[in-house]
């Protein structure tokens, strides 16, 4: 059961998002809940509480912000992470989507599908920075990283 069973993004006092980003999320979000892992490791020589979670996701004072709780809502972990190493990438990230979302208007899947690869790149390596940073806080594979960096785009997109 180590696993997010509920997620929620604190977007308040972030402007609206666009359509592209708001069904971006939505997609985010329900392909993170049919299937993700996520696991609190021993800290300190203390056992963290078993899953599943519920995962508070905002950006405080510049930082990026996990509020890991149980189910019962009792807390479990807090994590803040610098938004720094994440800046180049959710940049590249929202350019390439740019492109992707005029080439789906005008051009032919070709050149449609040689920009999504170049999009998925840029996300792959959004979501292993997020693995990256969250070493020796919380273990995700490689579908809940992607999942959890399309999420925190779309917070940068309002921040």
């Amino acid at each position: 059961m180590s696993r997010i069973a509920h997620i929620e993004l604190d977007d308040a006092g972030l402007p609206p998002p666009t359509p592209e980003i708001e069904q971006e999320r939505r997609v985010a979000m329900f392909d993170l809940m049919e299937q993700n892992s996520f696991v609190l490791p021993q800290r300190d020589e203390r056992a963290m509480p078993p899953g599943p979670y519920r995962v508070g996701l905002s950006i405080r004072e510049k930082r990026l912000v996990f509020d890991v709780a149980t189910e019962a809502h009792e807390k479990a972990a807090e994590f803040h992470l610098s938004l720094s190493p994440f800046r180049q990438v959710v940049k590249d990230y929202f350019q390439i989507c740019k492109s992707y979302f005029d080439a789906v208007k005008n051009l032919p899947p070709s050149q449609i599908e040689t920009i999504d690869m170049a999009r998925r790149g840029i996300h792959n390596e959004g979501a292993r920075i997020l693995q990256e940073r969250l070493d020796g806080k919380a273990e995700i594979d490689d579908d809940t990283a992607r999942r959890l960096f399309t999420l925190i785009c779309v917070l940068h997109f309002g921040g």
